[in-house]
């Protein structure tokens, strides 16, 4: 541990600390360091997202560690380009932290973006981004993914018969959440670092499940080879993802409780899960890592839970909760 922050170097100083931690791209064919990278895309297409991590409504230092934060932050960027049936090949990360921050929180987020892309994602690699200051601790990463020649499996091609499947763990990130807000704050409701540690070793899988996922991104392009007619990443809860897939392919989905196993509340709204929900032709036998969750019905945009109309509440961030994680 050094007294080192980001205000005591320089820019240059505190990329050269970084990029030795970074995971360098299989498809790169320019890295860091010139105004933009240069990436192969042997499919001639390529897809991309992005999403923003800010201290307050989406962490806090509190609870997470430095490797957290990168961790999460790319993961939840590889699901978004899995759910489109692509492989990812590299991100592009921008980081604005306030000029105390030490050194080790960087190369923290550095070590954890590095390992999340080895365990979830190899082959995907670290680009390029950028540096700022700013008040508030904010990662921003922006996800490249190859499709391989395939079509893109989108939200919009799911039919009446279908079946629902999802990879990946549904519910354990909003029962996390929840632990961490009842267990891990002081008195007046401020995040609290100590308790947040004895949490972590009381429920480290749900903690773990929040705070840093392991969405299953290597099931992505194995769904879209087997046929997957729609898919999404279940980010904001899996009622309300349904619910935009079944929009978007002007259909009902009805999910069988009995596959929602003990809680049902926390897998429909839980949210963070960053799980993978797709729909099959019912003759389609399911890829191994999916399970099947109910069937597409005929409809216009409805969630059903054993043939009942059902809540979509999720998150949203402008209005935060809207729906149980219990």
């Amino acid at each position: 541990m050094t007294n080192e922050t980001l205000a005591s170097l320089s820019e240059a100083d505190v990329l050269s600390r970084i990029f030795p931690r970074l995971p360098a791209a299989s498809a790169q064919l320019l890295g860091p360091g010139d105004d933009a990278a240069v990436v192969a895309a042997g499919d001639g297409r390529f897809v991309v997202t992005t999403d923003m991590m800010i201290h307050g409504p989406d962490f806090r230092l509190a609870w997470s560690t430095p490797h957290d934060l990168g961790w999460k932050a790319a993961a939840t960027n590889l699901s978004d380009v899995a759910a489109m049936g692509a492989v990812p090949t590299a991100l592009v990360v921008a980081i604005a932290a306030p000029p105390h921050t030490p050194i080790e929180t960087i190369e923290g987020i550095a070590d954890g973006l590095r390992d999340c892309c080895a365990a979830l994602a190899p082959g995907c690699g670290v680009v390029g981004g950028d540096l700022s200051a700013s008040d508030t601790l904010t990662l921003a990463v922006t996800a490249f993914g190859d499709l391989q020649g395939r079509a893109p499996v989108l939200r919009s091609g799911a039919q009446p018969g279908d079946i629902i499947a999802a990879a990946g763990t549904l519910g354990d990130a909003g029962r996390g959440l929840a632990l961490l807000f009842s267990e891990a704050v002081t008195e007046d409701g401020a995040p609290d670092a100590t308790s947040a540690a004895r949490v972590r070793a009381a429920a480290p899988e749900l903690i773990a499940a929040q705070l840093a996922p392991s969405p299953p991104i290597s099931l992505g392009a194995v769904a879209a080879t087997a046929g997957a007619t729609a898919m999404l990443d279940v980010s904001d809860g899996l009622a309300i993802d349904a619910g935009r897939l079944a929009r978007a392919s002007s259909v009902s989905v009805d999910f069988d409780s009995a596959e929602l196993g003990a809680h049902p509340q926390a897998v429909l709204h839980g949210g963070e899960d960053h799980a993978l929900l797709a729909t099959f032709p019912a003759a389609t036998a399911l890829p191994e890592g999916f399970r099947r969750l109910g069937t597409v019905r005929e409809g216009d945009g409805v969630v059903l839970v054993d043939g009942h109309p059902h809540d979509q509440g999720g998150w949203d961030p402008y209005r935060g909760w809207d729906g149980a994680a219990g």
